[in-house]
């Protein structure tokens, strides 16, 4: 079953995120149908637990659907017409909530760039998911490809209602020497919008640096584009290149119109052409995504590189800039692109994301992730996902390989938070989480699962680890941004802009991390833009 909330795809002006609530014929229902019969693994004494995949004890996970035969003939998530955005969300019938993973995080960059410039974010650019996966996490990590599951939570202000988190984290990312070569084509945006500074000249600089770090059996190609798209750098082995690539890189100059479409093609014909076997094969799109000029529509252009993307496995990774930026584009362009997205605005972040951050942002360890969690009806009266509102999956579709999930690489970690009201009284079990992927090469499916508790549920959220506290700024962050005064339910336990402000500045005081601090400031400077 799809729930969709109440996503409005043509300019989620103000959008609502999905609630879940209990109907009188669940518990039949849900036995008839097998979605919340078996479990994986016990909780450990804090009410989460992470164990070994396909086991069958516990209780709370669903099980598999039925030779996954619900999704469309290419394997994607179905459009379903959601209309007012405004409206009060349909009851849902169920107790599951399914998503495919996602790690980008251009969604908080943009909305920082735009309040340092002054200005409030456009309310449909902010994804609250892409916000709270910006920060890191201390969640713990798998041993070998995969993810470690880990599901926490604590009491909000709002009577009973608690905010639920479920972490997910693959291996730590390697060291440069250990990781398999890449081949890495990049598409760069050489349109006249890019002589901004902070667009191409950022660019450059982290290319130059970049180049100088990659290994010497690591392959660059470099494709740009304007009015039309050039293969400037055929797949070329680093070795005793680098001189060869640093001429490119400095010999970029802006010209005329943005030709996005005509880009992404020759990058993936060029991709293909340098294919390297045993290696990551992956385009790297860096643009302003302003398209206009030749195809601007997402799902065409995607259609234009399809065997690509499917018979070879190359993978996008969208690298936003400017401050004007075709979000919409570059997030289904990467959604849909078998990829991820971030935003860079300073020489600091683009630096972090071509160098300090480049083996998870080239290798995968997990293709096609998805995650289901299965509330307890006993305990939970409703839920409430934050986020991910373009990310949702049919629940029959968990276990069916077909339907495109997230891929994520090594030294991520993907977090979803649920608000959730508990029944009175209610004692026990609470939900059960899972996450399940495609090996990276074999296309073999794994998953792992974990559990909560109401009982770890009983500490209050201002008093619970810094990292959750992280996370809730940065959720009520996001859905103050994008609801604004016309919020017609705002996530339980809100604060007030001016005094999420002063929350912030503790948690980052608490975090001794730059991150945070750089979060209070963006909390602060909203709170004052909007009075």
């Amino acid at each position: 079953m799809t729930r969709t909330g109440n996503d409005d795809h043509t300019g989620r002006r103000r959008r609502q995120s999905r609630i879940g609530r209990p109907v009188a014929t669940l518990i039949g229902l849900t036995l008839a149908g097998g979605l919340l019969l078996t479990g994986c693994g016990a909780g450990d004494s804090n009410g989460s637990s992470a164990d070994g995949s396909n086991k069958s004890s516990g209780r709370g996970f669903p099980q598999p659907a039925p030779n996954g035969t619900s999704g469309t003939s290419q394997g994607e998530q179905r459009d379903t017409p959601t209309g007012d955005a405004n409206r009060e969300v349909a009851p849902s019938p169920d107790y599951l909530s399914t998503f495919a993973l996602d790690v980008d995080t251009a969604s908080y960059g943009y909305a920082r760039r735009a309040l340092a410039d002054g200005r409030l974010p456009d309310a449909s650019t902010v994804r609250p998911e892409e916000f709270v996966n910006s920060f890191r996490q201390d969640y713990r990590r798998p041993d070998g490809n995969g993810f470690s599951v880990t599901v926490d939570g604590a009491r909000t202000q709002e009577k009973g209602w608690s905010l639920v988190r479920v972490g997910l984290a693959t291996r730590a990312a390697t060291d440069s020497a250990e990781r398999p070569p890449a081949a890495l084509t990049f598409v760069i945006d050489i349109s006249g919008s890019m002589g901004e500074p902070g667009r191409l000249d950022l660019a450059q600089d982290a290319l130059g640096v970049m180049t100088d770090r990659l290994r010497d059996d690591d392959s660059v190609a470099l494709v740009t584009f304007s009015d039309e798209a050039e293969t400037v750098l055929p797949m070329t082995r680093l070795g005793h290149h680098r001189d060869r690539v640093h001429d490119v890189i400095r010999g970029l100059e802006p010209t005329e119109s943005t030709n996005l479409g005509a880009g992404v093609r020759t990058g993936y014909a060029t991709a293909v052409k340098g294919l390297r076997e045993g290696a990551t094969n992956r385009v790297v799109l860096i643009s302003d995504a302003l398209a206009n000029t030749g195809e601007t529509d997402a799902d065409a252009i995607l259609e234009n590189i399809s065997t690509a993307r499917r018979e070879h496995g190359i993978t996008l990774f969208g690298v936003g800039v400017g401050s004007e930026y075709g979000d919409a584009l570059m997030e289904r362009l990467a959604d849909k692109g078998d990829g991820h997205t971030t935003y860079v605005s300073t020489p600091e972040d683009a630096r972090k994301v071509f160098c300090d951050q480049l083996p998870q942002n080239i290798d995968l360890t997990a293709r096609d992730a998805k995650a289901q969690v299965a509330f307890d009806p006993q305990t939970v009266q409703q839920f409430r996902l934050i986020g991910y509102d373009d990310r949702q999956v049919a629940d029959d579709d968990f276990r069916n390989d077909r339907v495109d999930g997230g891929e994520v690489g090594p030294g991520h970690t993907v977090t979803a938070l649920y608000a959730v009201r508990t029944k009175p009284g209610a004692s026990g079990h609470l939900a059960t989480a899972g996450v399940r992927w495609l090996d990276p090469d074999s296309r073999a499916p794994h998953e792992e699962s974990g559990q909560l508790e109401t009982g770890s549920l009983d500490e209050d959220l201002w008093n619970s680890s810094t990292r959750l506290q992280v996370d809730a700024v940065a959720a009520y962050f996001a859905d103050d941004l994008r609801t604004g005064e016309d919020s017609g339910s705002p996530l339980p336990g809100a604060l007030p802009l001016g005094e999420l402000a002063d929350r912030a500045h503790r948690v980052a005081s608490a975090a001794e991390d730059k991150a945070v601090d750089d979060l209070a400031d963006a909390v602060e400077r909203a709170s004052r833009l909007m009075g």
